[in-house]
């Protein structure tokens, strides 16, 4: 099962099923009581959550080579996130309008999101100091960074 990425933002991701149990005596008509769900909904912020948008990402294109990211793909992405983050509407269109060139800022927020959420919070710490302003929280970050590979794709 691959992993789902909802227009919110949340993630729906596979969930190993439980170890199978007992059968249960009392059971009317051999019912037994279901093991439990098979998939989970990861909130930006959530444990597991940045690592899981790295494998949803991977998943949209499996062919990828590794994400590297450039000097200049890297700016461009701390310009783009930037500019998301602090437009009203969050128009990420119109800050895509902005950069030279979207694919290295996509490998360069690629390169982020495998980094986990350590490697977002630098990002975000260098986003506020190039770019002015506070640091975004991490989820925030991951979130945005999301929703601009989606829109690149």
């Amino acid at each position: 099962m691959d992993i789902v990425r909802n227009p919110d933002g949340t993630l729906v991701i596979p969930v190993e099923p439980g170890r199978a149990r007992e059968p249960d005596e009392d059971a009317v008509d051999g019912e037994q009581e279901p093991a439990g769900p098979t998939t989970r909904v990861l909130r930006p912020g959530e444990g597991g959550y940045d690592e899981a948008l790295a494998e949803w990402d991977l998943q949209q294109d499996p062919d990828r080579e590794p994400a590297v990211s450039t000097a200049s793909g890297r700016e461009e992405a701390m310009h783009l996130i930037h500019e998301v983050a602090e437009s009203s509407d969050h128009a990420i269109a119109t800050a895509l309008e902005s950069i030279d060139d979207p694919a290295a800022s996509a490998e360069a927020l690629r390169h982020v999101l495998v980094g986990g959420v350590h490697s977002v919070e630098d990002f975000a710490k260098e986003v506020a100091e190039a770019e002015g302003g506070e640091p975004l929280p991490a989820h925030e970050a991951t979130k945005i960074i999301g929703e601009v590979l989606s829109e690149i794709e």
